[in-house]
């Protein structure tokens, strides 16, 4: 799909805040492609759409998983988990996407998992780091991120964990396996 379209698409299901993070994302998420080697077309295409379910209402959300055999275990995290598996779920059905690798860099970009590929990890980081984020910590991932793709996404994924864990917030389990996946990474490349 043109670049244009994906864009025009999208921007009808999104915020013209959450179209500006969008925007970053894919942004983000080509410099990062470029720089670690994943491919550009299959980058732009995850990083335009990887928001693509963001709005659509909980019910709806959570009735897919219901219907459409996502992991029922979704349903019992906060509603942000859902985002992304529905999304790559909507993204097949509703645009017509049907490459693994992209539907794949979709669905895991806020959870990651264990053994993410590197266009899986290019789009969890570049959501994660994209110039409109501000929190802490974030400039010493974006910092990283130009360094080693690897140990970026880790850093993210521990400032993830412990955010949730100073919410009192439950800690989905892909997100455990991502951490645990790129701690055996990061351990075997030193």
């Amino acid at each position: 799909m043109d670049r244009n379209l994906a864009l025009e698409t999208v921007k009808k299901h999104l915020t013209e805040h959450r179209y500006v993070h969008t925007l970053g994302v894919l942004e983000t998420s080509l410099k990062l492609a470029q720089l670690y080697g994943a491919d550009l077309k299959k980058t732009e295409t995850a990083a335009i759409f990887h928001d693509y379910a963001k709005f659509r209402s909980k019910d709806e959300m959570r009735e897919i998983v219901k219907k459409e055999n996502l992991p029922q275990d979704l349903l019992l995290y906060g509603s942000e988990v859902l985002h992304a598996p529905v999304g790559a779920f909507l993204v097949k059905k509703e645009i017509g996407i049907y490459d693994e690798e992209v539907l794949s860099a979709i669905y895991y970009h806020t959870t990651g998992k264990g053994n993410m590929n590197t266009l899986e990890k290019v789009i969890f980081l570049a959501d994660y780091i994209e110039p409109n984020r501000q929190f802490p910590g974030v400039e010493e991932v974006r910092e990283e991120a130009g360094k080693n793709l690897d140990s970026a996404c880790l850093m993210a994924v521990k400032n993830t964990i412990n955010f949730l864990m100073r919410q009192n917030q439950k800690i989905y389990p892909l997100t455990l396996e991502t951490y645990n996946g790129l701690m055996d990474e990061t351990q075997v490349k030193k």
